[in-house]
């Protein structure tokens, strides 16, 4: 793309000064970087050691599959075996099965001190047996409540139920006898408890005979199990509504402060509509016996034989004691061999890892802010950097930083061996960490808008930041992990962008623990269509997020002017659809205005203008008319009104200025503080709106065409605005490439410029600007005004903080550099605006009141002498008589101990009796000084502002 015939620099050529600045900056920070790649490589390292102390406890013996030494071959050598034979109970859990063992299915069956009986305030039926049988063991029956539709249908599958007498049938085995235990149901059926712990294995029959225990064999792989077999009565009770099985049921269940499990049932079923041709039924079981976390399955409540008993009852029902659904064994699924294994990476990887990634945010933002704070981008963009490049540069800057960032992270975190990283595949991490800061970015540019000082955006970022990951492993993730939470408000919670960020990392752990646990992989393109995870559902949301809150962040940072310069409206995107006024002169709406009455607050002021006033205004009118393009700066009326606020009127800064400049000529402002300067200089760069009037700078109207003026512009602000890792040289390089400077053109013009402002030798050049002193900060920022030849500069106090000798030879500068320029100039010093300004304009309240050249304006507002003598205190009265006799229309100016200061008109008096006074004077008193002088500058500028300052006529 080449760069425009104007001299105003390309998209391409913009985007490449910043680019190779911020390359300059970055590479200037290095040990700033260096200490943010710490920071994850510090928690790598933590997780790493804490992964090796646990790991140390993990391996001992005691807590593997256990092992011991053989001689197979008898040649005296042992082979190391390893099995569940070899092992203790503690070893045995991780050791492989193959082939589990068959058990036979059991009933839960409530403990005798637990069974339930008749008591006054818990049951309210008096079926249930007396709470005497207590007192004896194993004497309570245990309780089965039913209730339906048909009664004598239920009271017949009862008696099925509970057979008189147990017949055990050899070609069966134990599928005939209806076996039970209390004893507590684990995890996985490899063991089953009931034949290992100290409780016995109860049989179910309506009544139990004297000699009622036996022994039973259990074969458990190569061996087998003895266990003693006790019988237990079973009895039945008719309910006529299934409401009072539910309500007996709960109704004495850990009830009292000792917590003790009492009146338990052992099942209940409801046979609703059953009939001999229909079977349908409910079954009621405790599932208290299920671990507080409730992810035991169903099965290992020992559900399976209660629904097989019941069924039995059935089909002996309809086809005859004879028949029956035979319930062998139950059998859990082969194990591998797993090791104990606690990874600590995913345990502790979405609390850290959320903070390891979120840490970016706040240092994007800072860096934005500073450089809305210290207004780094309206400097540049004043020098003629468009917002295009600076947005592209800018993120592809901070995308880059991030990019590093996380690509050390995961690189270092895989190589100290953390499974978060290595057993998750590497694509879904960069896909998940390429959007996902890329959505931080945008809303670091976001944020941005809503600050403007930096250490309140830090405290704010890093508040985010910890608050975020704290929140997320205090809260989010428990709402994760509860399967009863509505899922819609999981996504609810997601659309922040932090639990976006947390819920991702919390299935990444998930998969990486499991993985490393089970000895597989991690998570898996395939497994983002898992609806038990939520990975693929966060991807789409931080995508769509990411491109919604970009366009959302670019609007409001031309909207809100987020240090871009004046706001633009709220469809400034429609401006190009426009039509675009002219950008030559347009013809002026009124003529010569005569004096007028305004009203400023509640009082009416007389406006008076100054024939010099009246010709400039004149002069701009015929430039309008005739469509002058010779002068650089012309200004039309232009004002500038500041709402009110908090009951206050409005403030008019600036009221109707009209000037026009030549190019080659220097303009300096004067005025005191308050008497709208400042306002003027920032609506001509761009920085406010006017109300109203505009002002053409080359024929381009700074209402539409800041962007090109921008081109040809130089500004040098009354605070030095400046990068502080930065050299000198390198400010000049950036804004030269922004000026459209290329190679030896480039390097000349630098060269030039630390020349011209003395700041070549000595190695100052090359030195950082953050520690120049603030002479050598403002002779750099002359500097960077002049470079790349603008047509127009502004300059604000240009030798503020100046030395003699660098102010002389910045004066020297500036009037070589005027020859084919206009610059305009603001100075409180009197001898700097008549040794650099062609003209000089005096501004008071908002209005230029002279403007002429330095000789103009003091023969014009300064026809006096100024007379000064200082005597005794005693003799004042004698200085003022001797005044009065050589001018009676003489003025007092100024009195102090015992010096007075006297305007005497020119035409009245003559120098010699001025000479011949003061002699006769001496004669009579002590004059200790004394003197004659012409009106300077300065009491020209006294008498302006004082005269100007406006008189009440009407209250």
């Amino acid at each position: 793309m080449a760069d425009s015939t104007d001299g105003s620099s390309s998209f391409w050529t913009q985007a490449n000064a910043l680019f190779r600045k911020n390359l300059t900056f970055q590479r200037r920070n290095f040990k700033t970087n260096v200490r943010l790649i710490l920071f994850p490589v510090f928690l790598c390292l933590l997780l790493v050691a804490l992964q090796y102390l646990v790991n140390i406890e993990l391996d001992k013996p005691s807590l593997k599959c256990g092992c011991t030494c053989i001689d197979k071959d008898g040649d005296g050598e042992c082979e190391r075996v390893c099995g569940i034979e070899y092992s203790d109970l503690d070893q045995v859990a991780t050791c492989s099965i193959p082939s589990p063992p068959e058990w036979p299915p059991l009933l839960q069956v409530p403990a005798p001190q637990y069974r339930a009986v008749r008591t006054d305030h818990l049951l309210s039926f008096g079926d249930f047996p007396d709470d005497s049988c207590t007192s004896t063991p194993s004497s309570c029956p245990t309780t089965v409540l039913m209730t339906g539709n048909n009664q004598s249908l239920g009271e017949n599958l009862a008696r099925n139920m509970f057979p008189g007498s147990s017949n055990f049938n050899s070609s069966n085995g134990l599928a005939d006898v209806v076996l039970g235990s209390a004893s507590e149901t684990p995890v996985s059926n490899i063991l089953e408890p009931a034949f290992f712990s100290s409780l016995p294995v109860y049989y179910v029959q309506s009544q139990c005979q004297a000699n009622s225990t036996f022994s039973i064999s259990v074969p458990v792989g190569s061996t087998k199990v003895e266990k003693e077999i006790r019988c237990v009565q079973g009895q039945h009770l008719w309910r006529n509504r299934s409401f009072d099985i539910n309500n007996e049921l709960y109704a004495g269940y850990k009830r009292g402060n000792s917590e003790k499990k009492i009146n338990e049932i052992l099942a209940g079923y409801d046979f609703l509509n059953s009939n001999v041709s229909s079977y349908d039924v409910i079954v009621w079981y405790n599932s208290t016996y299920k671990n507080d976390s409730g992810n035991i399955p169903i099965g290992l409540v020992r559900v399976p034989r209660s629904i097989n008993w019941v069924s039995n009852a059935f089909l002996q029902l309809l086809l005859g004691p004879s028949t029956q659904m035979l319930f062998d064994f139950v059998k859990e699924m082969p194990k591998p061999e797993t090791l104990r294994r606690l990874d600590f990476s995913s345990l502790l990887g979405p609390l850290f890892f959320t903070w390891v990634i979120l840490q970016l945010f706040p240092i994007v933002l800072t860096a934005l802010v500073y450089e809305k704070q210290q207004n780094l981008r309206i400097m540049m963009k004043m020098h003629g950097l468009g917002d295009g490049p600076y947005w592209m540069i800018s993120y592809a800057y901070f995308l880059a930083i991030s990019l590093v960032y996380m690509f050390c992270f995961v690189v270092f975190g895989s190589v100290v061996g953390l499974k978060f990283f290595t057993l998750n595949d590497y694509s879904i991490q960069f896909v998940f960490f390429f959007i996902y800061i890329n959505l931080q970015i945008s809303l670091a540019f976001l944020a941005a808008a809503l600050f403007s000082n930096v250490k309140t955006a830090a405290v704010v970022g890093y508040i985010i930041v910890f608050a975020t990951g704290l929140v997320g492993a205090g809260f989010f993730q428990f709402f994760l992990e509860a399967t009863s939470f509505p899922k819609h408000w999981i996504v609810v919670m997601e659309l922040y962008p932090g639990f976006s960020l947390y819920r991702g990392l919390y299935d990444f752990s998930q998969y990486a623990f499991t993985g490393n646990y089970m000895g597989t992989h991690g998570i898996r393109w395939g497994d983002l269509t898992n609806e038990h995870n939520g990975m693929g559902r966060v991807l789409i949301m931080m995508l769509v997020e990411w491109v919604v809150v970009f366009f959302i962040a670019y609007y409001i940072d031309h909207v809100l002017t987020s240090g871009s310069g004046a706001q633009r409206g709220p469809l400034f995107f429609l401006e190009k659809f426009k039509n675009k006024p002219s950008s030559s002169f347009r013809k002026p709406a009124s003529s010569f205005r005569k004096p007028s009455l305004q009203r400023k607050g509640s009082k009416l002021y007389l406006e008076l203008e100054k024939p010099d006033v009246v010709q400039e205004r004149e002069k701009v009118e015929q430039i309008l008319v005739e469509q002058d393009t010779n002068h650089a700066i012309v200004c039309d009326k232009l004002k500038k009104v500041y709402p009110g606020s908090d009951g206050n009127p409005k403030k008019i800064a600036v009221r109707g200025l009209t000037l026009a400049l030549s190019q080659g000529e220097c303009f300096g402002m004067l005025g005191p503080n308050g008497a709208g300067k400042t306002s003027f200089i920032n609506m001509m760069i761009g920085l406010v709106k006017p109300s109203s009037g505009t002002a053409y700078v080359h024929g381009l109207d700074i209402r539409t065409d800041m962007d090109g003026i921008y081109a040809n512009m130089g500004v040098c602000p009354q605070h030095d605005l400046l990068w502080e890792t930065l050299t000198g040289r390198e400010h000049l390089l950036f804004y030269g490439r922004l000026k459209n400077l290329k190679g030896t053109a480039l390097t000349q013009a630098v060269e030039e410029s630390l020349r011209s402002v003395n700041l070549f030798n000595g190695g100052v050049a090359d030195k950082q600007s953050g520690k120049y002193s603030g002479g050598m900060k403002r002779r750099l920022s002359v500097a960077i005004s002049l470079i790349g030849d603008p047509k127009v500069v502004y300059m604000d106090e240009p030798s503020t903080g100046l030395d003699p000798a660098s102010r002389n030879n910045l004066w020297n500068v500036v009037k070589r550099a005027k020859q084919n320029r206009a610059i305009i100039l603001t100075t409180h010093s009197m001898e700097e605006a008549e040794h650099l300004c062609d003209r000089l304009g005096i501004f008071v309240d908002g209005s230029l009141q002279c403007v002429g050249n330095p000789k103009e304006l003091k023969g014009r507002y300064g026809g006096s002498y100024v007379f000064t003598m200082t005597t005794s205190s005693n003799h004042e009265a004698d200085v003022e008589n001797l005044v009065k006799g050589l001018s009676p229309n003489a003025k007092k100016i100024y009195e102090i101990s015992g010096t007075q200061k006297f305007e005497l008109p020119k035409e009245a008096i003559k120098i010699a009796d001025v000479f011949r006074a003061v002699e006769n004077a001496k004669r009579r008193f002590v004059v200790q000084a004394w003197g004659l002088a012409d009106t300077t500058l300065e009491d020209v500028f006294i008498k302006v502002a004082r005269e100007a300052q406006p008189f009440n006529v009407l209250s």
